[in-house]
């Protein structure tokens, strides 16, 4: 019985990989710096040990035969050092879930700078509900199935579906996640730039996207979105067959006669340009429609039947922190959701606009990503929040990083936000200095929410206490 040792085994996606390899039989530990509910509470249910901080001792005493090693996880970490003293086997976690997960089922992944999760989330669901052998590394903890990975079950042929993030792999392979799951069917849903800490440029990003679509096989297929020109560009060389998913008469897939209920969303497909069937979703946003479709191109193409695609649907659960109903809150509703990218952004107030029709949104933005806390969307943060009738602006996070012409200058984001006649509270230079901003922005929300009013919450983190203090105070 193999060991494994997770250096780094606090995070949404090693944990969740840590869980799952104990349900495959192995003997699992692991170390991180201050692990919290629920990682905590995940890891202790799963029988899984743990050491608060690294030690030289705690992975020498626990004597792995195999280290997994997070992407976080650098040279100088003691752990690791004495991994590599020891000589240790080191592994990534991509490299695990291809080696133990993967192995000979089909390999479905998702892809995208946009949307990746709730996609590949709503693909594992269609699949299983399907009745066919299912497992998943999914970033989020999904609402159907509670916890982010698992193994195909009884390890029957079946598929595993990957959330394929294009960030890089380990201190030792710095090629994106992706690039290591071998997809037999690929979902390329859009790209972008992001992730400006290892990315220098949309080009080095595309080089990446294309080396991936390179490796579907030429029985396999890429499901790719026909609407954005970065993704044809990068799929102009591929040996596999492309299927094309959007609203545009050009796509292969493509969604027509759309309507936007206050609970569901109408939406008739077409295929080639043949009608293929009319679907309702509990889904919001046009985002969403295109994410569906790709999944129904997927779903179809392995033989799921329209039936078991609208049942998959009907049933459907987003993953935490995707649109989620977190509160009531002085009569207004909060929403949580992990937009943080100006299109995001964008995209998902207007599916709030759609879902919530008539009613007032503020939509408060914490700049917490390696991209979002420096400049390089400083103007496209200007233009992203029109669905907005009111805007929150938290604190960067860790802003002492750059230099402040580096750096994301929320008083002129603000200022650029009035001028097009919002009102804007933003937290000030002396105000995030504080430690406790969160408290700054509760009291102007106190002075300014209405019953009725939504509140959306973007940010993959907490603003600063904000989003905890929301759920607790809700009345």
């Amino acid at each position: 019985m193999k060991r494994l040792y997770f250096i780094g085994i606090g995070g949404t996606a090693m944990g969740a990989v840590a869980g799952a390899c104990v349900e495959a039989g192995f003997i699992v530990g692991g170390s991180d710096a201050q692990v919290y509910p629920p990682m905590s509470d995940f890891l202790h249910a799963k029988g899984i040990h743990y050491t608060d901080g690294f030690q030289e001792n705690s992975i020498t005493y626990f004597s792995p035969d195999i280290v997994v090693v997070g992407n976080a996880i650098s040279r100088g970490n003691p752990e690791l050092e004495a991994a590599l003293d020891n000589r240790f086997t080191l592994v990534s976690m991509s490299e695990l879930i291809r080696n133990e997960f993967i192995q000979q089922h089909t390999s479905i992944v998702i892809t995208g700078t946009h949307g990746k999760t709730s996609t590949s989330s709503l693909a594992a669901w269609m699949f299983a509900s399907a009745q066919k052998p299912t497992g998943f590394l999914i970033g989020a903890i999904t609402g159907n199935f509670g916890l982010g990975c698992r193994l195909v079950p009884n390890n029957e042929q079946g598929y595993f579906i990957s959330e394929g993030d294009e960030y890089d792999t380990a201190y030792f392979d710095k090629r994106s996640k992706f690039m290591l799951y071998r997809p037999d069917i690929a979902i390329i849903n859009n790209i972008e730039f992001d992730h400006a800490d290892i990315f220098s440029s949309l080009a080095e990003i595309k080089r990446s996207f294309r080396l991936f679509a390179r490796l579907v096989p030429r029985n396999g297929v890429i499901i790719a979105n026909g609407e954005d020109s970065n993704v044809a560009d990068i799929i102009s060389t591929v040996f596999a067959t492309v299927e094309t998913f959007g609203l545009d008469s050009s796509c292969y897939w493509r969604a027509v006669d759309i309507h936007y209920g206050e609970t569901e969303t109408y939406f008739t497909v077409l295929k080639n340009g043949l009608i293929f069937s009319r679907f309702t979703s509990p889904l919001a946003g046009e985002y969403n429609i295109r994410n569906t479709l790709a999944v129904i191109a997927a779903a179809h193409r392995e033989g799921i039947t329209k039936e078991q695609i609208q049942e998959a649907l009907t049933t459907f659960k987003l993953p935490k922190r995707r649109l989620e109903e977190i509160a009531s809150w002085n009569g207004a509703t909060v929403v949580d959701d992990f937009a943080h990218h100006p299109t995001a952004i964008a995209v998902t107030l207007k599916a709030i606009t759609q879902r919530y029709p008539n009613r007032r949104i503020i939509a408060c933005f914490e700049p917490r990503s390696n991209t979002t806390t420096r400049s390089f969307f400083q103007n496209e943060l200007a233009r992203c929040f029109d669905d907005a009738d009111i805007i929150c602006i938290g604190a960067p996070n860790r802003p002492e990083r750059y230099s402040e012409s580096d750096r994301l200058n929320t008083d002129k984001l603000a200022h650029e936000l009035q001028s097009q006649g919002k009102k804007v509270f933003a937290i000030s230079t002396e105000q995030a200095q504080t430690g406790s901003w969160g408290n700054d922005m509760l009291d102007f929300l106190q002075k300014t929410v209405q019953p009725n009013d939504v509140i959306v919450l973007l940010s993959n983190g907490d603003f600063n206490g904000l989003r905890s203090s929301l759920k607790v105070q809700q009345v």
